[in-house]
């Protein structure tokens, strides 16, 4: 069977033998959204948890600051930030007093042309838009710290001082927080690196259910959600996207209250089930945006452990057209040939160094199955450099697998990586 995997912007073909396939899994979402921007003006007329609309809310207010997701993540920001800004505008907020605020976590910032794919021209070129640095600890500001939980909070300043506070964004399955979305722009998208290093820390990740599809009971979601409430958010405005990056639902309101019901309507349409797990399961980063580095990727990965067996075979595909990720990433991966030695080093405290959380995500995967990545962007010296192993292409992919696994070995796909949440069937 010819089976298209999302890779890049243009897409990956892959011939799967028929006899060893056992499902495709899939979103099954609702078509798109006839008019989005209207449904937005909807939301904000009539907010999820709120008493009052956007207009109302930000009425008497002298400053706003809107937060918006990186390059990174696919969000329609032409669609869901121009009747935010007209509203904000008619309340008697000042263009000059509006500040459009990048959450980049620790990611590089988003700069000139970015811009413009990431808001449209017209916003890029009237609007204040800045970048979060995580890493410059004098631009953020210390709320403080929360109960049961040692952490000093260093959350943008930006965000902190302003008078009125929205967070935009996109609601999926998510491998640390369980979904995207709501709380997670606050935490990580604007905190330093200072309180990212227990966010992101091994404890919380290695617990079982900081992990896609769960919030009950999620430490990463639980602590990103108090402090969010902390700083105090005003307003969300969520979206769901089908597998076409297309609106097919708009949640906004009250930060909790607004996400959970994007969530509860997500999870409804990105869950798919198999009856077994499979021997082999090939998988994606979702193609492009979030498939841009190998650093991304590993989301790809974790989106299959669940319905892949024990010692299986996980085959991703992801293009890594902007290479294996931050200059930390490729030491760290670079120096983890040991991944057990890795994992003590961490839990022990003898180092800390950034973006640890996502080699300590693969070494929680390679504990479970085989991985094999199969990647168009990367040069054979990268490919070499980071101790993983690498198939030239798809159906070599595939022989491989088949020969550790066995002829006979059950292949399971997940075209769209982790915007799809499988699990098996009880």
């Amino acid at each position: 069977m010819l089976v298209q995997l999302d890779y890049g912007k243009q897409g990956l073909q892959v011939e799967i033998p028929d006899r060893n396939l056992i499902k495709v899994l899939q979103m099954h979402q609702p078509p798109a959204l006839p008019d989005p921007q209207i449904e937005v003006i909807k939301s904000l007329l009539n907010p999820i948890g709120l008493n009052n609309s956007l207009f109302d809310l930000a009425k008497g207010k002298k400053n706003a600051c809107v937060v918006i997701c990186d390059i990174t993540r696919p969000v329609p920001n032409r669609i869901l930030l121009p009747p935010i800004l007209r509203t904000l505008l008619a309340a008697g907020i000042e263009k000059s007093n509006i500040c459009i605020l990048i959450a980049t976590g620790i990611h590089r910032p988003n700069l000139g042309a970015e811009l413009f794919e990431l808001v449209g021209e017209t916003i890029a070129q009237t609007y204040n838009i800045e970048n979060h640095d995580g890493r410059n600890l004098s631009s953020h500001v210390n709320i403080g710290k929360l109960a049961d939980w040692e952490a000093e909070i260093w959350l943008d300043k930006r965000f902190v001082e302003s008078d009125f506070k929205i967070l935009t964004g996109f609601i999926e399955p998510h491998f640390m927080a369980g979904y995207s979305g709501g709380r997670k722009l606050v935490v990580p998208g604007i905190s330093s690196i200072e309180t990212m290093k227990y966010l992101h820390g091994p404890e919380i990740l290695s617990h079982p259910n900081s992990r896609e599809g769960v919030l009950q009971g999620n430490p990463f979601h639980q602590v990103a959600l108090e402090v969010a409430k902390r700083v105090g958010v005003d307003f969300i405005v969520n979206v769901a996207l089908n597998e076409h990056k297309e609106i097919v639902g708009v949640f906004s309101g009250e930060l909790d209250h607004a996400h959970l019901a994007g969530v509860e309507f997500v999870s409804e349409h990105v869950s798919d089930t198999l009856p077994e797990p499979a021997d082999i399961v090939i998988t994606t980063a979702g193609g492009y945006p979030l498939d841009k580095t190998w650093y991304q990727a590993v989301k790809g990965m974790t989106a299959a452990v669940p319905i892949v067996k024990k010692d299986g075979t996980i085959i991703l595909a992801s293009e890594c057209s902007e290479g294996i990720g931050s200059p930390e990433f490729v030491k760290l991966m670079q120096n983890s040939a040991d991944l057990d030695q890795f994992m003590d080093d961490i839990f022990n405290h003898r180092y800390f160094m950034i973006d640890q959380w996502q080699v300590q995500k693969y070494a929680m995967v390679r504990k479970h199955a085989k991985v094999t990545t199969v990647s168009h962007g990367l040069s054979k010296e990268q490919k070499e450099s980071i101790h993983i192993d690498w198939a030239e292409d798809m159906q070599t992919a595939i022989e491989m697998a088949l020969e550790q696994q066995g002829r006979n070995a059950r292949i399971a796909v997940l075209p769209k990586g982790p915007y799809i949440l499988p699990s098996l069937r009880s």
